[in-house]
């Protein structure tokens, strides 16, 4: 495919914190359902689940250097931004720690 790139070492720092995203969120709605809080959560859930079903194939699409990862990229970047932003409003032990997509770089090169 014309355009496409190769994962570079400044892609390396977005795939891990899409990576570790990912894994947060996930274990975020996990949390919450143990937790018993789904109904009082139910906007981070669903944010939660969005980031991480967005995240894992922005890994992928960055890991095979693929041209539509920026556009991909993107989305992930707000929906990243999203949870960060409800976690905020929650007191939760699995809420207080920063997302580290959140705060990466979204440029893919």
């Amino acid at each position: 495919m014309r355009g496409a790139t190769h994962a570079t070492s400044r892609n390396t720092a977005c795939i891990e914190a899409c990576h570790a995203c990912n894994i947060a969120c996930e274990h975020c709605v996990a949390s919450c359902l143990a937790e018993g809080h789904a109904s009082e959560r139910a906007v981070c859930i669903r944010l939660d689940r969005d980031c991480a079903d967005v995240c894992h194939p922005s890994v992928t699409l960055m890991a095979r250097g693929s041209a539509y990862a920026p556009a991909l990229c993107a989305i992930c970047a707000q929906l990243c931004e999203a949870c960060a932003a409800e976690y905020a409003w929650h007191d939760a032990e699995h809420c207080l720690a920063p997302l580290p997509a959140a705060s990466a770089q979204w440029r893919v090169a």
